[in-house]
């Protein structure tokens, strides 16, 4: 954990988002493959010192955006990979990645259902979308580390609570695979 690239990622993004501001568009859209929406840096930031994810080798961040959550993780994990089906929040993260130089991220521009999830210790949802429209179901076959769920809503049905805790009023909840 680095807190000075932890304030430049932050810096970077904020920039982002008040550029997008200045063309008269909010940083969240609908895209082809959900709905994308920035996750809060400070809270994602303080989520993952209080989940100890400097202790974690590998970090999934399933619909990944623009790529902020996967930099932020970088700076506590060997590996930080981030799955995204719209090709703008793609490009968007490896612009980032290569101005930040966080060489331990990768990014795929693909739908994360391609994506075999069973190696990776932090899965990271932020959803868009109920979890019984499939996502729980890659869940109870592919889950073999924890997930870290960020927000109040479309939260799992059939895995097993673990922990739950507020970032600023941000709820994170820790999930396993009840198998």
């Amino acid at each position: 954990m680095n807190p000075s690239k932890f304030s430049e990622i932050k810096s970077e993004y904020d920039n982002f988002y008040r550029s997008l501001m200045a063309q008269g568009k909010l940083p969240l859209w609908s895209t082809g493959h959900g709905f994308w929406s920035n996750a809060i840096s400070e809270e994602v930031y303080e989520a993952f010192k209080k989940i100890g994810l400097h202790g974690h080798r590998t970090f999934i961040d399933l619909g990944s955006g623009d790529g902020k959550v996967v930099l932020i993780a970088a700076l506590f994990c060997q590996r930080a990979v981030g799955i995204e089906g719209d090709n703008v929040l793609h490009q968007k993260a490896l612009e980032m990645q290569k101005k930040l130089l966080i060489p331990n991220a990768i990014f795929f521009n693909d739908d994360f259902y391609n994506h075999n999830i069973l190696d990776y210790d932090i899965v990271f949802t932020y959803p868009d979308a109920p979890m019984y429209r499939g996502m729980e179901k890659k869940f109870l076959s592919e889950l073999s580390g924890k997930l870290l769920h960020y927000g109040h809503h479309f939260h799992p049905e059939q895995l097993e609570k673990e922990d739950s805790f507020m970032v600023n009023g941000s709820p994170f909840t820790i999930y396993r695979n009840p198998k």
